[in-house]
């Protein structure tokens, strides 16, 4: 073996005499080193038969440090590992235990640490005055000094502290821990970088000095496929999978070797290893040592001990190899591994014909050092990560690899073994989140705050092994539940977030493959995801976003049917753990919208059923509480979470609040009718129950704009009852509602009115930007808008969608645009599209007849490549908003004069529109074989037959007209499309002089018995043209 700094001869028992050449020494120890770690007073090193020896350095009289022989440690169990602080030594045994020897005092005896009884440690490694121990399933525990926050626990602490798990690491699935100094680190299994501790020279990487009391994550690391970490006294080197090193911290001695002494605040690559292949790191106190692929040792830092080695240059700031001499009668030996502490180091061989040998310089100065591990593998190739024996112990403790193993048969004694293991796998997170990684190309590697690096599918297949075996499910159930309240709210790294998909898909196999359904486990995790920070629910937003459509389908069907299994009692429990169900789906819900198109999951996916019982009695409690009664209850769906309910459901509430308004103003008035006649005798006269509106049909509008601007705005909320001309017949009394919205809507979106502009091709209409704050007449559009939804009349309003996501709240988007006006709309996404300048354009836009600077401030503002979004974001802004801001303030605030606001953003834009809108019906077939007869006419009867040959001919305008002519309907209602039906009897007269007529409340057609087909053609068309409803019935 090779040795090289201070007194590193000195204490080892050799065989034969040592060889010196320009300072380095090398000597046979005549058995394999298999670890060897050094502290500043301190060394300690492994035999491959698992005997631990000691050498304690000393001050002598003369104030020199003198290194002391070594000295055999007994200890009742096996040694793997060592590691050292500045005068203690922690063993780590094959079966687990930690044993700590304090040097200070002889003899050397080991203390078991009985903090770690029953509990299975993978490494240990040590800082100046604290130690880190990595538990087999993945926990982290530190205890000593806390000076300067190195033992993560989140406070300072002046005393020294006992072995506590470093509880922000509970769910991160550490593999592999390093300290030194005053600072720690762990890396996990898919390479992140965790580092707390003191940070005075930026020796975490995290970009500042700020020390860190918890772990952090070094995000300058992330996808950088860290292979292994080092520490030394305040620097840190880290190599990563591909053989690259960075270093960051102090650089006061050149230890980070940037050809400079200046710190690094965050991680930097070595760019005179460029070209290198690194496969093994070490460091010491101030200096830092590297192996290569073709076994040089390169080395850089404090040279002030010789711990640099017999290098050509001086330049202690950049990486020189180091020249080991050649030892004449030696068979060649291949440098197996390196390490560096305080001010020495060391380079260790192995060879088949060969023991493993060391080679020292000797100086006899002062000198300090700092505490790191190393694992030496004799006989054997070392690759990148030498300590390879630590991460597989660490991660084969994973799902895929017991699952097999638990679902066999087994007896009484082994069952209670395989029992326990159950529990300390599923009551640790990180175990879990290590588990089910996707190997293939290494794609866990990758993981991020877009990619979690899971292999789902292999979770499903061993979950459903787990589910189906019942004795097995019962102990992993019972488990979960316990993990479930300790799990992280704010997790340290984004692996630590993997459960959270694991879980879902568990769900899944469960619902699928269990015949009793119990929503206690979906609660639980629904309220454990509702706890996470909002970071962190970012990250698990994104992570769904990239689940394939199929996957978030899966997800999705967890939650939904969790709910209908609740929400589907008449006495459905408001209880939190619901609430929490609703929310992850919510959540869910804004990951997919936000995804594109092709993905997209339907919003029928998220429909819960809801029992109307339910639903009545969401409703009642929202009422109460609009009008600031007290409650015990809050409502759960309703107002809440509408993207359970489905338009139907939507729309049964709304009209169901809208019943039991109406309902409440008879009462309220009979109450209010009935006092009076108390006080007043029956001289009093009762107020009318209805909104009574008494027009004529030649000044339709205008009477009722005058009547409905004199009405008290607590009428608008009331029965509607219209009168034309003073006939009035209460049988018809839907009939003349739909009757008087037709005439009053078309004349309103007429062109005479000169309330609206209409788009090019005259199909869809806007406000007009030269409406005043006095024109009262958008108020009472916006009354009548609201007595349409409020009364179920569908009205003809050919308004864009933009229309009702105002009224929802929405933004307006360039897609607006585009519906209203193509050619705007196309032409400014042609600019978005095209990376160069625009030509010669400017701020300045022609609208409604107008030219309108968009930019009042800068009036010659040009549009650039660089403004063209802001000059877009600006036309899109000024035609639905500032154009319109009069107007539709009061178009807005008239219609929720009517309706309920909350009850109104229940609907989604597209949903609303078509629920006041109604939809185009062009499926004339289904109207053909949803039509009845009465009397003598059937199917095959020659005027029947007649009739549907002379109604294929007609016009698609026509078809519609007829539809309205029959039912009073020009769109059809959207919940109404299959329920278009129409009945035809004989209208007795033997004449031709007579047309058609309908019952339109029954949508029923009186069809004359017409001599000839031309005949029938002539009357229909005639009789569609009037269109005149009071005539047909």
């Amino acid at each position: 073996m090779f040795a090289w700094g201070e007194d590193c001869r000195r204490g080892f028992c050799v065989r034969g005499d040592p060889v010196t050449e320009e300072g380095v020494h090398y000597f046979n120890l005549g058995h394999d080193v298999t670890d060897l770690s050094a502290g500043r007073s301190v060394l300690a090193f492994l035999k491959c038969n698992g005997n631990a020896f000691v050498l304690r350095t000393n001050e002598g009289k003369d104030g020199n440090r003198v290194r002391g022989k070594q000295k055999f440690v007994k200890c009742k169990e096996k040694i793997e590992a060592v590691s050292c602080e500045d005068d203690a030594v922690l063993l780590l045994s094959e079966k687990g235990s930690v044993f700590c020897v304090d040097t200070s005092h002889t003899p050397y005896t080991p203390r078991i640490l009985d903090a770690f009884s029953g509990i299975s440690v993978v490494q240990v490694a040590c800082g100046s005055q604290h130690s880190v121990a990595l538990t087999k399933e993945g926990q982290v525990y530190t205890w000593g000094l806390d000076s300067r926050g190195q033992l993560g626990q989140g406070k300072r602490s002046s005393e020294p502290r006992k072995p506590q798990q470093v509880r922000s690491l509970l769910s991160t699935p550490v593999v592999q821990i390093s300290a030194g100094g005053d600072q720690s680190f762990a890396l996990s299994v898919s390479r992140g970088v965790f580092g707390w501790g003191r940070n005075d020279c930026g020796q975490l990487g995290l970009g500042d000095t700020k020390d860190m009391h918890t772990p952090a994550c070094v995000h300058s690391l992330n996808l950088k496929k860290t292979a292994d970490i080092c520490c030394g006294k305040d620097h840190t080197v880290v190599l990563t999978k591909h053989g690259a090193v960075f270093t960051f911290g102090s650089g006061q001695h050149g230890q980070l070797g940037h050809n400079s002494l200046r710190n690094e605040l965050r991680p930097r690559l070595v760019a005179e290893l460029w070209g290198t292949k690194v496969i093994k790191i070490a460091t010491g106190r101030h200096h830092t040592l590297v192996l290569t692929d073709n076994q040089k040792v390169y080395s850089f830092g404090c040279e002030t001990q010789g711990q640099l080695g017999n290098r050509e240059e001086t330049n202690p700031s950049v990486p020189l190899p180091v020249r080991l001499p050649r030892v004449s009668g030696a068979v060649h030996s291949r440098i197996g591994t390196i390490f560096a502490g305080e001010n020495c180091s060391f380079a260790a061989c192995s060879s088949d014909e060969v023991p493993v040998t060391m080679f020292a310089k000797q100086r006899d100065e002062h000198a300090t050092g700092s505490a790191t591990s190393l694992h030496f593998f004799p006989n054997q190739e070392v690759g990148i990560n030498s300590d390879t024996n630590t991460v597989s112990k660490a991660t084969r403790h994973c799902l895929e690899v017991v699952v097999d193993n638990w679902t066999f048969k087994h007896d009484e004694k082994s069952w209670r073994k395989i029992r326990q293991e159950i529990h300390k796998t599923f009551l640790s997170a990180s175990c879990l989140n290590k588990s089910f990684l996707e190997e293939r190309k290494n794609k866990h590697l990758k993981t991020s705050s877009k990619y979690h690096g899971l292999n789902l599918k292999l979770a499903r297949r061993h979950f459903k092994k787990l589910v189906k075996t019942e004795y097995v499910w019962i102990e992993v159930e019972a488990a979960v539940l316990r993990l479930l309240p300790l799990l992280d709210k704010n997790p340290v790294g984004v692996e630590s977030l993997r459960i959270y998909l694991l879980l879902n898909e568990l769900l899944h196999v469960i619902q699928k493959y269990r015949k009793q359904q119990r929503s206690r486990l979906p609660e639980r995790v629904a309220t454990a995801v509702t706890s996470l920070s909002r970071e962190s629910l970012k990250v698990l937003g994104e992570w769904w976003a990239s689940l394939s459509s199929s996957t978030m389908e899966r997800f999705v069907s967890v939650w939904r049917q969790a709910l209908c299994l609740i929400l589907s009692d008449e006495d459905a429990p408001r209880r939190d753990g619901v609430r929490n169900l609703l929310q992850v789906l919510q959540y869910m819900y804004n990951v997919n919208s936000r995804v594109s198109e092709s993905r997209r999951l339907p919003e029928s996916d998220f429909y819960v059923m809801i029992d109307q019982t339910f639903l009545l009695s969401e409703l009642q409690i929202w009422r109460l509480k609009s009008k600031r009664r007290y409650v015990l209850d809050e409502p759960l769906v309703l107002c809440n979470f509408p993207i359970v309910m489905d338009l139907q459901t939507k729309t049964v509430v709304f009209h169901m609040n809208t019943d039991l308004t109406k309902a409440e103003f008879i009462l309220s008035m009979n109450l209010t009718f009935m006092e009076m006649l108390l006080i007043l005798g029956s001289g009093c006269c009762p107020k009318s129950f209805y909104l009574d509106l008494h027009l004529n049909r030649a000044s339709v509008l205008n009477d009722t704009f005058e009547l409905l601007a004199k009405a008290d705005q607590k009428d608008y909320k009331k029965h509607l009852v219209v009168i034309f001309d003073e006939h009035y017949d209460p049988n018809y009394i839907d009939v003349y509602a739909k009757d008087f919205f037709h005439e009053v809507f078309h004349e309103l979106m007429s062109a005479e009115s000169e309330m609206f502009m209409f788009n090019d091709s005259k199909t869809l209409a806007w406000f007009s930007s030269a409406a005043s704050q006095e024109d009262q007449r958008f108020h009472l559009f916006g009354v009548l808008c609201g007595l349409a939804l409020y009364n179920k009349v569908l009205i003809y309003l050919p308004f864009p969608l933009v229309l009702f996501k105002k009224l929802l709240g929405l933004r307006p988007s360039l897609d607006d645009l585009k519906e209203f006006s193509p050619s705007y709309g196309h032409g400014l996404q042609s600019i978005l599209d095209t990376e160069e300048d625009p030509e010669e354009m400017y701020f300045t836009i022609p609208w409604d007849g107008t030219e309108i600077d968009l930019d009042p401030e800068n009036p010659d503002k040009q549009v650039t490549s660089e403004n063209k979004r802001e000059f877009v974001d600006a036309f899109v802004s000024y035609v639905f908003n500032t154009s319109v801001e009069v107007a539709f303030y009061e178009f807005k605030r008239g219609f929720f004069q009517v309706c309920d606001r909350d009850l109104v953003k229940l609907f989604t834009p597209k949903e609303l529109q078509e629920t006041l809108v109604g939809k185009d019906f062009h499926d004339w077939e289904k109207l053909k074989q949803n039509t009845v007869y009465e009397g003598e006419y059937d199917a095959d009867h020659p005027i029947i037959q007649m009739f549907w040959e002379v109604f294929d001919e007609l016009k698609e305008s026509q078809k519609n007209t007829f539809l309205w002519f029959v039912t009073g309907f020009e769109r059809v209602p959207i919940l109404g499309l299959d329920k278009i039906k129409m009945k035809i009897k004989v209208k007795t007269t033997q004449d031709d002089q007579y047309y058609p007529a309908t019952h339109t409340c029954f949508s029923t057609l009186e069809l004359p018995p017409y001599s000839t087909k031309d005949v029938m053609r002539a009357k229909l068309t005639e009789a569609l043209s009037n269109k005149r409803i009071s005539q047909c019935i």
